[in-house]
């Protein structure tokens, strides 16, 4: 997975790549109303037991992004989904504040567009 569009974290041991795809930005869009309202969501939520379930949801769905890329890559070998259930039992309230930075890193680099100018000085090529 290009580490330019995603970001890394272990659940129980396991590492998922989350990842922004237009998939998942279609359903945070219509969950949110948009990714820009889930940054607010995200840093006001004054409900802790709320905040947990948002980021527990983000997780799974970021998360199965990669897997569901792979399933696609790989049909004769399909990795199962990660679940909320599981994402709840194999974090402890710790992991989420990880978490929910990898979550916005994943969400960044989802969005960021790479503009460079050709005629840009750092861009020249070397030797």
């Amino acid at each position: 997975m290009d580490k330019e569009r995603s970001a890394v974290i272990n659940i129980g041991g396991e590492e998922y790549t989350l990842v922004l795809t237009t998939k998942a930005t279609k359903e945070i869009a219509g969950r949110y109303g948009g990714l820009e309202n889930l940054g607010d969501k995200l840093m006001k939520s004054e409900n802790f037991e709320m905040a947990i379930g948002e980021i527990v949801w983000l997780i799974a769905l970021l998360a199965n992004q990669s897997i569901l890329i792979f399933n696609i890559k790989n049909r004769d070998n399909p990795k199962p989904l990660l679940t909320e259930e599981e994402v709840e039992l194999l974090t402890v309230p710790s992991d989420l504040a990880e978490y929910k930075s990898a979550i916005m890193e994943a969400l960044y680099k989802g969005t960021k567009r790479n503009i460079e100018s050709e005629n840009d000085p750092k861009n020249a090529q070397v030797g």
